[in-house]
């Protein structure tokens, strides 16, 4: 039985990935190395570094890190200061499993501070029991570290939690906390289909884990 849900963040929660895929063909252009948005949307769900790996990989030259993601990072920061779009249903998700006094965490790769700065930015500052970045747990994904410090801290086996995440690296960080999983495809979808479920919604991944019975409107 399910006893408490792990929200991943960007792409999930936060609208952001679009917002990171505009900011980052225009900062690239602008620096004189355009790079495709298909390629930059391979970055999706992975670290700043395995991020700046491929597309070195991709522009076949190797460049300094702060000269890709600092000009990036600048518009990106930018975009973001004004406010962060959530996806579909975010609210409503979190106004029911509060109803249900369900334990809600957040794991994610940014750092923790970063996290918590977008949530505020997004009208989220403090609808979670935990936040749980990367610095913080000691390791990102595809790695299980934050997932399972994040159920630690709610104080849950993983066995017991529900993880929603929207990329593939995502669940494979799920997986291998132990936890049941289920993926929400935001702008790329799923290569590897190895969560237990996939779902276009929230509501749905909580009917399906058995959290709901209904779909809730609105």
């Amino acid at each position: 039985m399910i006893e408490a849900v792990i929200f991943d963040l960007d792409g999930l929660l936060l609208d952001t990935e679009r917002l990171a895929l505009e900011t980052g063909v225009e900062a690239l252009a602008a620096l004189g190395h355009p790079v495709p948005l298909s390629v930059l949307q391979g970055v999706i769900g992975l670290d700043d570094k395995a991020g700046h790996k491929l597309i070195c990989g991709w522009l076949e030259k190797e460049l300094p890190y702060d000269d890709i993601y600092k000009p990036w990072d600048d518009a990106f920061l930018s975009m973001m200061a004004t406010g962060i779009p959530l996806r579909p249903r975010v609210k409503d998700t979190l106004n029911l499993l509060d109803d249900l006094n369900f334990p809600c965490a957040v794991a994610t790769n940014s750092k923790t501070d970063d996290a918590l700065w977008k949530l505020e930015k997004a009208g989220l500052e403090g609808r979670f029991d935990a936040v749980v970045g990367r610095d913080m747990a000691g390791g990102s994904k595809p790695l299980p570290h934050v997932y399972v410090f994040a159920a630690s801290l709610l104080g849950k086996e993983p066995s017991v939690c529900l993880a929603l995440e929207d990329s593939d690296v995502g669940v494979r960080a799920a997986l291998a906390a132990g936890m049941r999983v289920v993926q929400i495809p935001d702008l790329v979808p799923s290569q590897e289909g190895a969560a237990h479920h996939e779902a276009d919604s929230l509501m749905a991944a909580l009917v399906w884990a058995g959290i709901t019975e209904n779909l809730v409107s609105g």
